[in-house]
């Protein structure tokens, strides 16, 4: 089994058995940072190839290492030597503010650093490179994540996008080889595409002495987990010094390539660690349904104890617990709580109640509680009672705030026998296409889900779901096909999950006579006027064909990978035409046409470009933007590219 799959199937099973990252779990109560880009008031001098601009175009076609001479030959070229080429290089900007970029030449090429230095910290940014570009983010100066164009690679190396960076150092016990990430989700030059950064800085000791390496917690491309806990046991290749300390400054890479960046933000987590300190334990047994039913009791046991863990029972059900002692709080601050557990479990801290779930028995996290706490020592009581012998018995009690990092207080003990572990169940595709039919929650979204669709893997890689009642391809991702668990686990709810970076594209019917040009495309078809006939699978290939009849109109409707599983190409076939007759392409809140004569969907997530001669219209309808066009020709051809 390959460690992609390994992945996959620890990310399930941790989806399943509801572990939820502190981003979930503490997102509304603790914003990130917004790293302002009004100005760069934020970053030391450099040498002026950064700079704060408003928006920024790149030509996906244009390589940043051919020579302008060679981009303008080739351009007119392809166009003919009637039309002169336009003006202008692979990476286009405006005036304004809200994206940082970096143009360098061979004079300004100076690495950018941020005027403050952090520890621990998670970031999170939105980056775009030109074809061929190559940047990096170093962690304290040190620590690199590697940025480069990297779409379409099969199989992604250290020195990809995502990638941990190596170094050159010949000392053994400096050297360091990198590490790849474990899947490439790169997306395509010129767009915008999401990065997480989880890291722990290194730890020293009062002498000064390393005693724990920096780590990658967990890095994600694109809402794809890309490394997971990953130590690095020295500075990567081209730091700010060639030595590792508990803090230093946030520095991006200037010398290799254009890059361009928005909507970073951060959190750093400088607050120690609490401690729980002067613990004791009663131990009850019974039937207990509340807490009320024991907590008055008299105790089967009690003493002293040194954790917080529900292992202080003699039995595995039918118990209660009350677990009490210190909170030992380094630093004035609002703290947030939270439990999961098998059972019934309350918090309480100076006699104030923080988080109360006194029932149920799944485990699950049992809300949020938040708390403002002064340095110093805080009693707590920590109820719990379990009354499911079909379950395990399981109690974790964790806290986060501002500046500390989402902390277990209880012992890894108290938390391994969850009783809900699911192997979970994937889809593969091997030799030829695979189709599955499911439920497809549009955008995660239940409320939005679509129960006529069906799953289309390809060898190649990249996948897609059609939409049968819309006649629609709502989705399409690269990578493993889907995780099933949902659909196959138990009872099941229908459902699969794609695997890997996913971009859903809208879900209304494409084609549609509009008779006013102000109309909407409606969401499904109207029984009336569309009669589903189902697929046939083409031969040789064995991809399917789609096919329907909408108002007298025979539709044979073909979506295939192409450019080596890079992109989707769809050719939609008409028997007929008909007046006010369009297809519906694509739809964001904005259509930009782009120095190719592709069109970049929805702020920049991906593009559109049609390959045969009709004449698209970008028009604004129900306060977005769709790329639509007349279907004066019975056929239509245009690839799908992210």
């Amino acid at each position: 089994m390959t460690d992609l799959k390994l992945l996959l199937m620890k990310t399930a099973i941790l989806l399943l058995t509801f572990i939820i990252c502190p981003a979930t779990l503490f997102g509304q109560e603790i914003a990130m940072k917004t790293l302002p880009l009004n100005d760069l008031s934020q970053f030391r001098d450099q040498a002026g190839n950064w700079q704060i601009v408003g928006s920024v175009t790149m030509d996906r076609t244009i390589d940043i290492h051919k020579k302008e001479e060679e981009v303008q030959k080739k351009k007119k070229k392809k166009k003919g030597k009637s039309e002169q080429p336009k003006p202008g290089g692979p990476v286009q900007f405006t005036a304004g503010t809200g994206i940082l970029l970096n143009m360098n030449d061979k004079v300004k090429k100076d690495q950018l650093f941020t005027a403050w230095e952090h520890g621990d910290i998670d970031l999170e940014l939105e980056v775009m490179l030109p074809k061929g570009s190559n940047s990096g983010i170093y962690l304290q100066g040190r620590y690199e994540v590697q940025l480069l164009d990297s779409w379409g690679k099969k199989n992604p190396s250290f020195t990809d996008i995502g990638g941990i960076y190596r170094n050159w150092e010949k000392d053994p016990e400096k050297s360091y080889m990198g590490k790849a990430p474990f899947t490439n989700a790169a997306r395509a030059p010129g767009l915008w595409q999401k990065l997480f950064i989880s890291f722990r800085a290194p730890r020293f000791n009062k002498n000064g002495e390393k005693i724990a390496n920096a780590t990658f917690l967990k890095v994600t491309l694109n809402g794809v987990l890309i490394h997971d806990h990953v130590e690095v046991p020295t500075y990567t290749g081209g730091p700010v010094e060639k030595n590792e300390k508990p803090r230093g400054p946030l520095m991006i890479q200037g010398d290799h390539g254009p890059v361009a960046f928005r909507n970073m933000r951060y959190l750093t987590f400088d607050s120690a660690p609490i401690q729980a300190s002067n613990i004791t334990y009663d131990y009850f047994e019974g039937q207990f349904g509340q807490i009320s039913d024991f907590v008055d009791g008299k105790p089967v046991a009690s003493g002293p104890g040194s954790k917080i863990s529900w292992e202080y029972s003699q039995k595995e059900d039918l118990f209660g617990l009350v677990v009490k002692g210190n909170l030992e709080v380094p630093e004035d601050g609002t703290y947030h709580f939270s439990i999961r557990c098998n059972g019934g479990a309350r918090l309480v801290i100076n006699d104030e109640t923080v988080v109360n779930h006194d029932f149920g028995h799944r485990v699950n996290e049992r809300g949020l509680g938040s708390k403002t706490l002064n340095a110093g020592s805080h009693a707590f009581k920590l109820y719990y009672f379990k009354n499911a012998n079909w379950m395990s018995p399981a109690l974790g009690l964790f806290v986060q705030s501002a500046h500390l990092r989402r902390q277990p207080l209880h012992t890894a003990g108290s938390m391994l026998n969850t009783g809900n572990t699911v192997n979970p169940i994937m889809v593969n595709v091997d030799g030829e296409p695979r189709l599955l039919r499911a439920f497809l929650d549009f955008e995660g979204d239940k409320s939005r889900r679509l129960t006529h669709t069906i799953g289309i893997g390809h060898p190649s890689g990249v996948h897609y779901v059609y939409n049968m009642k819309a006649g629609n391809v709502v989705c399409g991702w690269r990578g493993d096909f889907v995780n099933a668990t949902p659909m196959w686990h138990s009872r099941g709810d229908g459902s699969f999950r794609p695997l890997g970076d996913v971009q859903f594209f809208f879900t209304d019917q494409p084609l549609a006579v509009l008779d006013d040009m102000n109309r909407q495309f409606p969401g499904e078809y109207k029984e009336s006027d569309f009669r589903p006939k189902g697929y046939e699978l083409e031969k040789p290939s064995g991809r399917p064909v789609f096919k329907y009849l909408y108002q007298g109109i025979e539709v044979e409707d073909k979506i295939e990978p192409g450019n080596n599983g890079s992109m989707l190409n769809r050719s939609v076939k008409l028997s007929q035409t008909a007046p006010n007759l369009y297809f519906k392409i694509a739809e964001g809140q904005d259509v930009a046409l782009m120095p190719d004569g592709s069109y970049a969907i929805d702020d920049k997530k991906y593009y559109v470009k049609l390959a045969t001669a009709l004449s698209p219209v970008i028009r604004e309808v129900g306060g977005k933007k769709e790329l639509i066009v007349p279907m004066n020709s019975k056929e239509l051809a245009y690839g799908i590219i992210w």
